[in-house]
């Protein structure tokens, strides 16, 4: 009999389709929430143009709100940057810290290992499942921005819009690979949590306080919001370089934690 086609990554996926579900709706909402107000509140010359430029322009920067009144810009500001953003890494640390240090504090990793399952098919079929979760999430971030571009009156192209969908993928990434790395190293769940978050963050934080001024402005080198929006991929088009991090890093971590769940004991 023929052994079953990534055995672990079936499972993960047939376990978690309620969350899949939630974080899709929780996605689909918040598009359909901010999108449609578009024309009413983000246009030139709208209130919020209006609210806008009378703030501080370092409080603007920070917020990302310098183009909010295009298309491009309010969408990106407002849900890939700040809404959409949070959810997930929000996914993305639940997924990820679940799928290694979660089974291992309830003693199911053991379990699992004790099937004839390697440790790296383990690491590789989980991250996989995690990085599929995420995957669609993108995917149904791109799909509603596209199908509400025309009503909304965005102006977004779709080759822009799979460039941002791209880098909000390797946003989450990094957080979920960075959780399934640390979870692998100290089978600790809360360990785990944060440092998926925190990178978030972090890079949040760097980001925000790289945009106040051209002297911080090499903040922005170091923080994976950063990479993932410096250069507006929504409105330009999919930074390379940018992407070539998100993504680099999050492979760099993947290998992190397959060679620290090989070479240490598991708690049972």
């Amino acid at each position: 009999m023929n052994a079953p086609v990534l055995p672990l990554f079936r499972q993960a996926i047939a376990q978690s389709w309620r969350s899949t579900l939630g974080w899709t709706l929780g996605v689909a909402a918040a598009l359909l929430l901010y999108l449609p107000l578009f024309p009413s509140i983000g246009g030139a010359g709208s209130q919020m143009g209006q609210l806008i430029a009378n703030l501080p322009p370092q409080l603007v920067s920070a917020l990302g709100y310098n183009d909010i009144t295009s298309g491009a810009g309010y969408t990106e500001s407002t849900f890939f940057g700040l809404l959409g953003f949070a959810l997930i890494v929000i996914a993305a640390t639940s997924w990820s810290t679940a799928a290694i240090a979660g089974d291992e504090e309830s003693g199911a990793l053991e379990l699992t290992l004790a099937h004839a399952v390697s440790r790296q098919q383990l690491v590789l079929e989980r991250t996989l499942s995690v990085a599929v979760r995420l995957a669609w999430l993108a995917l149904v971030s791109a799909v509603f921005v596209l199908a509400l571009n025309s009503s909304a009156q965005l102006g977004v192209t779709a080759g822009h819009v799979v460039a941002v969908s791209a880098a909000y993928l390797g946003l989450g990434l990094v957080s979920a690979t960075l959780g399934l790395a640390v979870g692998a190293l100290t089978g600790r769940r809360i360990y785990a949590t944060a440092a998926a978050a925190g990178v978030a963050v972090l890079g949040y934080m760097l980001n925000a306080i790289g945009s106040q001024s051209s002297e911080l402005d090499a903040l922005r080198d170091f923080s994976p919001y950063g990479w993932a929006f410096h250069h507006t991929p929504l409105a330009s088009g999919a930074d390379w370089g940018g992407l070539a991090l998100l993504y680099g890093f999050s492979a760099a971590f993947v290998v992190t934690a397959v060679v620290a769940l090989r070479t240490r004991d598991i708690a049972g």
